[in-house]
């Protein structure tokens, strides 16, 4: 963890292989870290003590999470999601299996337009798609697939597909925004389940992206993210970047119904 305040970082969580994610849980009775790992554990820190105050073991190696209080998502090796509650201590609510078909690789948790707490998840895949998924749908048709981060080649009949790296939902309209290994930003409706903008392509891939909390500015990095090897990759041209863009406007929901 890094102080801003003293500019020292201290060790404040540690696991026997890579962490793959880390977000902080701010509850009513707790605070806490939580990070899950390809050891196949998903610990939660407090970060005055230098053992977990929890430590569950997950099927798989963990490959993405979010938390949104509270609900946390976390997506394993296998196409396994697991749903936890967060309230007086984290456990397990739900496990289902990915709707996709291929390894996911992100996720991100949505809220109720009307009661602003969390109802379910977006998870975006290697194979340039992205599944918006209900924990309790209303109506089993309210969760669906659909692609993105796609182009057509160069060879006619031939697409090329792309992972799909982030997801971000806006905080005030409910839209979302996805970043991919194209290099392009694509901005969303799920509610009437249309595009509304793509950006033009950068020239390497978008691996993250975020909104500051009114909305007004989307984030996202650029850099490489060895999706084409190691011959993929020129030192001298790919420099990582941070760009911020001007959003509110585009992000207002279309105003086709779905």
């Amino acid at each position: 963890m890094w102080d801003l305040g003293s500019n020292q970082s201290i060790p404040v969580a540690q696991h026997d292989a890579p962490i793959r994610t880390v977000h902080w849980i701010k509850a009513p009775n707790y605070s806490c870290i939580m990070t899950g790992s390809w050891d196949k554990t998903l610990k939660f820190w407090d970060t005055r003590s230098p053992n977990p105050m929890l430590a569950i073991q997950l099927p798989e190696r963990c490959y993405c999470a979010d938390v949104l209080y509270p609900m946390a998502v976390v997506g394993t090796a296998s196409r396994g999601l697991i749903i936890y509650q967060l309230d007086n201590q984290p456990k397990e609510f739900k496990k289902i299996e990915s709707p996709l078909k291929y390894q996911h690789r992100c996720t991100r948790i949505f809220t109720d337009k009307k009661t602003g707490g969390p109802v379910g998840f977006a998870l975006g895949s290697i194979e340039g798609r992205v599944a918006i998924h209900y924990v309790n749908p209303t109506n089993p048709k309210d969760n669906f697939t659909f692609k993105c981060h796609r182009s057509n080649g160069p060879t006619s009949g031939v697409q090329d597909i792309f992972a799909v790296n982030d997801i971000a939902f806006h905080p005030q309209h409910g839209t979302l925004a996805t970043v991919g290994s194209d290099g392009r930003f694509s901005f969303w409706d799920k509610d009437a389940r249309t595009k509304l903008k793509t950006s033009d392509p950068l020239p390497q891939p978008i691996t993250c992206c975020t909104f500051n909390s009114t909305g007004n500015i989307f984030a996202y990095a650029s850099s490489y993210d060895w999706s084409k090897g190691h011959e993929g990759f020129d030192p001298q041209k790919m420099k990582p970047h941070i760009f911020l863009r001007s959003c509110f406007e585009e992000l207002k929901p279309s105003s086709k119904k779905s």
